[in-house]
């Protein structure tokens, strides 16, 4: 039996976590399992999600992936839409979008999102915790098993138990990395040598390692101490924000149930039975009010309407509710906090889809060539260097050319005179800009150049010419 931190009370319970001992050792949770109503909902939600979450690599729009986050090449693809390191503002704004979203989201509903569609939790008590039940048993059974000395029994449960979380979160690290490279070089990286793509095998072994971590041991405490969400719902919510409340109102004081032949003393419907407490998998206990750790994940709200079921008495004791519903009896959910975040939740999105629909298709970037200053040619000419960079965020075949609108100024193409840019790719060019030597007036000149496609100018781009005066 885990040894329950004395300082954890009604009067001074969030001067300590639930799952650090009075000693500083870690507290194991070994949460009850639980059924009922929003769990099933819970299971039934998780499955479409996993689904799609597995998917999302393997789903693909003329040849290319919905999804990708190729941050080492620094090309986003979202929902079909490509998004390069110039589109970095289009990013920025969608980020934002995220950003409020997610408070007015948290301002309305509490944090509804750690408990039904985080990934940490999907995994954690749809996967990995149904499969630590179904191998070890219930809460008690995992405590008997852990306290008792190595045996037959112990080695074998346990065994079975790694080998099929390892196996899981090699799935994982695999459908992360499909996210980031995109799933054709991950199948390439798996069915060849390790030797012929050392980093990609690397990067399969560290994120399967990390969610082994995660799931195997870390578990609870990716929520509790990495997650930055529970600290910051403090200052998102407030008395109309709707989260797993217990009805303090209607069920204190608890009091045990007591036989019949006993003197009955005032109670309310909470008879302390403590399930609640025991289905928690962060180990709090509801009754003490919001508490950073509670991730909503409705287990208390199941566990005790069951109990309800069976005393006789009205179910939602413990329910999605606000602290104005209910110590008021009425509930408001939209204030003029949540109306001023879906106004600035519209801009944004009016603001994103302006810039979406205006950007440009095709992108070009001149840079002078570093370490090259200007080269005299025996003609009689002075040259510069530079090097263009032209993306194509078309799904066709770009053919461009480059013209300088500079009187005096030629364009030279380093190799293949024909700019042909691929659907969705990149292509870096060198070329040099050719004056005359006695054409030139001053040191630098502002020389401007256009990029065309079929004749007609897309791209309009400003460098400088440097020369010696003579």
């Amino acid at each position: 039996m885990a040894k329950k931190n004395p300082h954890l009370s009604p009067e001074n319970f969030r001067d300590a976590l639930a799952t650090v001992q009075d000693d500083g050792k870690r507290n194991w949770v070994y949460p009850k399992k639980v059924k009922g109503y929003f769990y099933a909902y819970r299971t039934y939600l998780s499955w479409v999600l996993l689904g799609i979450l597995f998917a999302g690599p393997f789903i693909k729009i003329d040849g290319r992936p919905w999804i990708l986050f190729n941050i080492f090449e620094r090309k986003f693809i979202i929902f079909g839409a490509v998004f390069w390191p110039q589109d970095t503002y289009l990013l920025i704004f969608l980020l934002l979008i995220f950003f409020v979203f997610i408070i007015l989201f948290t301002v309305v509903f509490g944090r509804v999102w750690c408990g039904w569609a985080c990934p940490q939790t999907l995994f954690m008590e749809m996967v990995f915790r149904k499969i630590e039940y179904l191998i070890e048993g219930d809460a008690n059974q995992q405590r008997a098993l852990n306290d008792q000395p190595w045996n037959k029994e112990k080695i074998a449960k346990k065994g079975l138990k790694i080998t099929v979380f390892a196996i899981i979160s090699l799935l994982i690290g695999h459908l992360v990395m499909a996210y980031l490279i995109g799933v054709d070089e991950v199948i390439n990286i798996v069915s060849s040598p390790p030797s012929a793509h050392l980093a990609g095998f690397i990067g399969l072994l560290a994120f399967s390692g990390i969610f082994m971590f995660v799931f195997t041991w870390f578990r609870e405490q990716a929520c509790l101490v990495v997650c930055p969400y529970g600290r910051l719902q403090g200052v998102m919510l407030d008395n109309n924000s709707i989260n797993v409340m217990y009805d303090y109102i209607r069920g204190e004081p608890r009091a045990p149930i007591r036989k019949s032949t006993e003197k009955a003393s005032p109670s309310g419907d909470c008879v302390d039975c403590n399930l609640c407490v025991q289905v928690c998998p962060t180990g709090i206990d509801i009754r003490n009010g919001i508490q950073m750790e509670c991730v909503n994940c409705t287990a208390c709200i199941d566990a005790c309407d069951e109990v309800m079921v069976k005393v006789d008495r009205p179910k939602g004791l413990i329910r999605y509710a606000s602290e104005n519903s209910i110590k008021q009896g009425f509930q408001k959910l939209l204030t003029g906090k949540v109306k001023i975040y879906i106004g600035i939740l519209f801009l944004l999105l009016i603001a994103f889809v302006t810039l979406l629909t205006t950007r440009k298709d095709i992108t070009a970037t001149v840079t002078r060539f570093p370490g090259m200053t200007y080269q005299e040619r025996e003609d009689g000419t002075v040259t510069n260097l530079y090097q263009i960079t032209l993306i194509n965020k078309t799904y066709e075949t770009q053919e461009l050319s480059l013209r300088s609108l500079t009187n005096g100024v030629a364009v030279e193409i380093v190799g293949d005179q024909h700019l042909v840019l691929e659907p969705q790719s990149k292509l870096e060019r060198r070329f040099f800009l050719v004056k005359s030597q006695q054409d030139v007036k001053v040191n630098q000149e502002q020389i401007e150049l256009s990029v065309l496609h079929l004749g007609e100018e897309i791209g309009y781009v400003k460098t400088n010419f440097t020369a010696p005066i003579k």
